[in-house]
């Protein structure tokens, strides 16, 4: 039978029914094929999205790795602070919660605008950091409004903790948050946006030890995002332990002694080129940075004309003045052009061709052989020595002792200061070289530069015999277990020949510096331990007569000369080397080394003995 002519006569009601009745079937298959479609085929991947929807991972923060000092003592640690943070992807009405959100926690909303644009690199459901160590009312505040602050999140977070303030900020470092530019470089090893890490000093050189490994906690959240109980934790993993070669007891004596001058201090074992302190002032604290510095502070540290960034002690960068003289003395002796018993006759100055070349003392030392030059840093004495020897010889001494090179300590930033010769002058000015230049060099100025970590370096070369340490700072690193990670053994740079009749007169009058009664140094002598040293004064800017030495008080700061005073003891057996630089200070005797004494008396759990520092100390 034809089925359209059966169909044709079948009831329209019926035909109606049967359409219906094969629509519904369809529409039911269709459900049926889309319910196994999603609880089958794709069931795996709805069950995560809607787990996701209820449960969370938050981080937590790693603690830093403490530091502490050789015998232990601890120099940074963390404390907790409480932090506010927004899981972007709970938030419907940005511009709302964050005027909401910045009005209880007292700052510009730009700020938080500010943040949320920064965080593009940051997924949706990573908590964004809003504000950093929080006060207890502002954080109650939060809490207590927090049903009108969906998506606002609160947490505690450790916070970089130094307990002993400013001291040693330069050699710590300081913290500051990530930027856009350096996370496309540490994404990669887990940085997101509104972590911290190390900028400068120790924090960023070793971040890589420093740094710990972050945790998490798995939560259970409601719809508006809010905390409902916790499901799971895996503890973050704070970083490594890092001991440094600083005796904590040394620095917080040079930084008291320094008080509120500039310059540096540094104090090295000579025996190891460990070093034990090292002071640059002015300073900072390095906490403000830890806890996010506010933008009117951090320019205020910029515009400061002494400069509390700038870590001088290895990037200060100062003429050495007559400390230098220890170089000439050394050189002069081994090129055999001077002796011990070579003898001039200061009257105050010398001339040569159609200049004037004056002794720091107007009137003159009278016969002078070279202890007497050492101890009362007669100029005249080492013009003329200088002269003879000419100024290669004398370079290749300075670099020989640790001078005009970087000397590969750890940090970042370390000039190389400059020692001049002929060739560099060729080179650097296409014109030779003048023994006018050679006079000045020979007493530390023209050309000559060095850092106070040089002339440290120097000092304990010149205490053990004439061996170049590399400076260290790291005695070691290591985890929690107390595996070592890192240990830093000594290292010698160079060793530079100092035969017993070359070096013993120049030692013997370094040691009259400080203890004969007209030395320049005496105002380190200590009672119990003989110190032996050389003080100096380097001229910021050049001077028409002696006169104008006299009125140091009535010389803008900014013009005043440098004091510098570098020294070692014990005089007999050597164990420690100091330099000191102040800037601006006047005299190095009178400025520079009381600031010396008191470290050597530290270091020797001694009573500084009271020396006159008046009228008396004066000269280089």
């Amino acid at each position: 039978m034809d089925f359209r002519s059966g169909w044709s006569g079948v009831p329209d009601l019926t035909k109606r029914f049967i359409v219906l009745s094969l629509v519904a079937a369809g529409i039911f298959l269709l459900l049926v094929f889309r319910l196994w479609y999603l609880q089958v085929v794709k069931g795996e991947r709805y069950h995560n999205l809607s787990e996701k929807n209820r449960i969370r991972y938050l981080p937590i923060a790693a603690p830093r790795g403490p530091v502490y000092d050789r015998d232990g003592a601890l120099l940074i640690d963390n404390r907790p602070g409480f932090g506010v943070s927004i899981m972007r992807q709970d938030v419907e009405n940005r511009e709302e919660l964050l005027e909401r959100l910045a009005g209880y926690l007292g700052v510009p909303v730009s700020a938080l605008e500010e943040r949320w644009k920064a965080s593009r690199r940051l997924p949706g459901y990573r908590p964004l950091p809003m504000a950093d160590d929080v006060d207890r009312d502002t954080l109650e505040r939060v809490l207590e409004n927090a049903v009108d602050l969906p998506g606002v999140l609160t947490e505690v977070r450790p916070i970089r903790s130094y307990p002993h303030g400013d001291m040693a900020a330069h050699l710590f470092g300081y913290m500051g948050e990530v930027t856009d530019r350096e996370l496309e470089k540490l994404e990669a090893e887990g940085y997101r946006s509104g972590d911290f890490t190390g900028k400068s000093g120790l924090e960023q050189q070793f971040e890589r030890f420093l740094r710990g490994t972050e945790g998490q906690r798995l939560v259970e959240v409601d719809v508006k995002g809010k905390e409902l109980r916790q499901l799971k934790t895996q503890e973050a993993l704070p970083g490594n332990k890092v001991y440094l070669t600083l005796r904590r007891d040394l620095q917080l004596a040079g930084e008291r002694a320094f008080g509120d001058k500039a310059g540096s201090v540094v104090a090295i074992d000579v025996r190891t080129g460990e070093i034990l302190a090292m002071v640059s002032r002015p300073t900072f604290e390095p906490s403000h940075f830890a806890r996010g510095i506010a933008g009117e502070e951090w320019l205020s540290l910029l515009d400061d004309p002494r400069h509390p960034l700038q870590y001088k002690g290895i990037n200060g960068q100062y003429p050495p003045g007559s400390t230098f003289k220890i170089v000439t003395a050394l050189a002069a002796l081994k090129a055999g052009v001077a002796s011990p018993s070579t003898t001039v006759t200061c009257t105050g100055s010398i001339h040569l061709g159609n200049r004037e070349f004056r002794c720091w003392k107007n009137e003159g030392h009278g016969r002078v052989d070279l202890r007497k030059a050492l101890m009362e840093s007669c100029d005249v004495w080492f013009y003329l020595v200088s002269l003879d020897l000419g100024i290669d010889r004398l370079s290749d001494m300075a670099v020989g002792l640790g001078l005009g090179e970087a000397t590969g300590f750890p940090l970042a930033g370390e000039k190389r200061g400059l020692i001049p010769n002929r060739a560099w002058k060729r080179k650097q000015f296409k014109a030779p070289w003048y023994d006018g230049e050679t006079i000045i060099a020979a007493i530390g100025q023209g050309y000559v530069l060095t850092t106070p970590l040089q002339l440290a370096v120097m000092t304990a070369a010149v205490a053990n015999g004439g061996t170049v340490y590399q400076p260290q700072v790291i005695r070691r690193i290591e985890d929690w277990q107390g595996n070592p990670l890192l240990v830093q053994e000594p290292k010698v740079l160079r060793r530079t020949e100092l035969p017993p009749a070359i070096l013993k007169p120049v030692l013997a009058g370094l040691e009259s510096t400080v203890n004969d009664s007209t030395g320049t140094g005496r105002a380190s002598r200590l009672e119990k331990v003989r110190v032996a040293g050389k003080t100096g004064t380097a001229q910021v800017v050049r001077r028409k007569s002696n006169e104008e030495e006299k009125l140091q008080k009535e010389i803008p700061y900014r013009f005043r000369d440098h004091a510098l005073f570098v020294a070692y003891a014990p005089a007999d057996a050597p164990e420690i080397a100091v330099a000191v630089v102040v800037e601006h200070g006047g005299h190095g005797g009178a400025a520079a080394a009381p600031i010396a004494r008191q470290i050597f008396a530290s270091y020797f759990g001694l009573e500084p003995a009271v020396i006159r520092t008046d009228a008396v100390i004066t000269g280089d």
